[in-house]
């Protein structure tokens, strides 16, 4: 009840990213059901089937990382110090954002079942009635358990991993009196494992599409063909990526520093070391989603034509989840940063020097993440065009 009270008097902006998770978990309940009715419009072909529905672990890893950023920076429900006091502790403001979480994924659940039945033609009464029913199976009962069990996972998913993300998490500090960023930690760690997924499961990408027997390898949409290391490579991959994403950004830190910087790289700089822990893993997951939509275009640019109608569903699902996941932390490091911004223009920084300093992080992150970006795309691609 409390979660629901909040959520009435909370602002637009906030009520607009709870409606973005509650319309990934929708995207996420449809595949789900997708891979339901194609397992029982194939019931000889279980591996397929099986094959189908791992696919869509994908969107819905997208779909918990982003449902978990959007509670981490919920206003309502951040630690502040006196709400213990009545009975408001990190403990239970965690339970209050999981239900928020679990709120708005149920919605999102409860539409896609809504849509799914209306393209099956089991409802009835608007339009296109029944417009995909071949695609859906509607001449095959639909087992309401399973179906339940499937909308289920990613309520339950963005539940879970919110309350434990969010359980721990410290009071907010209070604003400190310095003048200007404080002095970083030692640089973030997980820059050897994450470059060792990465290319273990580049390796396993390329042994996987160069064993598979039609020569080149097929995205979701004909699923049947696609072999399980294929996706267990892509995973590794994106785990790698997201793991080194943190020292990738304390170097791009450093590497504004270098060289006799002056005030403005020193000021921007200083910036990307501290924030390289919050914003760096959404930014290596962002890396991997782009190296695995360029590598699925230069395979749609070879001539092969793989794509399926729920193929589009799936990576937009994932695209948007995890650039939003970036954004949104990117807005969380701005606020937290606010009160330096404040001391810095009470020093007489004038607001051009510190938009120049937003502009050279941007760049440089660029400058550093891009290559890498196109690196591992291109060595993504090439198991997939034989």
């Amino acid at each position: 009840m409390l979660a629901l009270r909040l959520a009435r008097g909370a602002h637009p902006l906030i009520l607009l990213r709870r409606l973005m998770v509650a319309a990934a978990s929708a995207g996420v309940g449809f595949l789900l059901l997708s891979a339901l009715t194609y397992a029982l419009a194939h019931p000889g072909e279980s591996s397929a089937s099986l094959l189908r529905l791992s696919w869509c672990l994908i969107p819905l890893a997208a779909t918990v990382h982003f449902a978990v950023a959007v509670a981490r920076t919920d206003p309502s429900t951040r630690p502040r110090s006196g709400l213990s006091a009545v009975g408001l502790g990190p403990g239970r403001l965690a339970l209050l954002a999981a239900s928020s979480t679990a709120v708005s994924g149920t919605l999102g659940s409860m539409v896609a079942l809504l849509f799914f039945l209306h393209l099956r033609g089991d409802l009835t009464g608007l339009p296109f009635d029944g417009a995909a029913a071949e695609l859906l199976a509607a001449d095959e009962p639909l087992p309401l358990a399973a179906a339940l069990t499937l909308l289920a996972l990613a309520p339950l998913a963005a539940t879970v991993a919110a309350a434990l993300t969010l359980r721990t998490r410290p009071a907010s500090p209070e604003p400190a009196d310095s003048g200007g960023p404080a002095e970083p930690v030692s640089a973030p760690g997980g820059l050897p494992w994450g470059c060792a997924l990465t290319a273990a499961g580049l390796a396993i990408g390329t042994y996987a599409g160069r064993t598979h027997a039609g020569g080149s390898l097929p995205l979701p949409g004909e699923l049947d063909a696609n072999p399980v290391g294929v996706l267990v490579g892509w995973a590794l991959t994106a785990m790698g990526l997201a793991l080194a994403g943190p020292a990738l950004t304390h170097f791009c830190g450093r590497l504004l520093q270098m060289f006799r910087p002056g005030a403005l790289r020193l000021l921007a700089g200083r910036v990307l070391m501290e924030e390289s822990l919050r914003i760096g893993r959404p930014l290596g997951v962002v890396c991997a989603v782009a190296s695995a939509v360029i590598a699925a275009w230069t395979l749609y640019d070879a001539g092969s034509r793989p794509f399926g109608p729920l193929t589009g569903l799936g990576a937009a699902l994932v695209v948007a989840c995890t650039t939003a996941t970036l954004l949104i932390t990117a807005l969380e490091a701005r606020a937290a940063r606010a009160a330096t911004v404040q001391h810095l223009r009470r020093l007489g920084a004038p607001a051009r020097a510190l938009r120049s300093a937003a502009v050279l992080r941007v760049a440089v992150l660029l400058l550093v993440f891009t290559p890498l970006t196109w690196a591992v795309a291109t060595l993504a691609a090439v198991p997939l065009k034989g």
